[in-house]
């Protein structure tokens, strides 16, 4: 702060104090009206009572903390510990809160309508597609077109004679040279 002689109007030349120190560094002033001398000087005492009383109770309250923390160190009460039992306290209270199961049935029922919502628009593309497929020529061709591939690259099925199992054909298999063995697929 700067002197009020250097011409300084940010600051307050002086400032009172707010707490333990205030009796000691507010100058004191003239008496309210209606409150004389004597009865100022009762309440000043009494604030200083107070203060010194306030003062106590906080080296008490430290020392009792002090004493908290030395018995959860004796227990094995961490800290963690502490955090997760507050945690599933905290949870425990908020499931069970009104606010929560009226939320989780609204959110249950939102669930499911929106499941019958997408299964409609599932079906509904379906029938599209199946009308789309019966009346677009061009469909129509692709699906002929995916047939005869599949039937030139599939293998005709053939008869197996004297317990001997029919494999695929190298022949009409694209890629796999002549003479090659026969490979079996896997069954999973």
């Amino acid at each position: 702060m700067e002197d009020a002689e250097t011409g300084s109007q940010l600051h307050p030349v002086s400032v009172p104090e707010v707490g333990e120190d205030a009796v000691t560094s507010v100058r004191p002033s003239p008496p309210p009206p209606g409150m004389t001398e004597e009865e100022q000087q009762e309440l000043q005492e009494e604030l200083v009572k107070v203060e010194d009383e306030i003062q106590t109770l906080s080296q008490v309250l430290a020392a009792k903390e002090k004493q908290l923390a030395d018995i959860k160190r004796q227990l094995g009460i961490t800290p963690l510990n502490e955090l997760k039992q507050n945690f599933t306290k905290t949870w425990q209270d908020v499931t069970t809160s009104i606010a929560y199961k009226r939320t989780s049935e609204t959110l249950s029922q939102a669930g499911l309508k929106a499941t019958a919502a997408f299964s409609n628009m599932g079906s509904a593309i379906t029938r599209k597609l199946e009308d789309v497929r019966n009346a677009a020529p061009t469909f129509k061709s692709f699906e002929e077109k995916v047939e005869t591939l599949k039937a030139t690259i599939s293998p005709p099925a053939s008869s197996s004679s004297q317990g001997e199992q029919a494999g695929p054909s190298n022949e009409t298999l694209p890629g796999v040279p002549e003479g090659s063995p026969p490979q079996e697929t896997p069954m999973n």
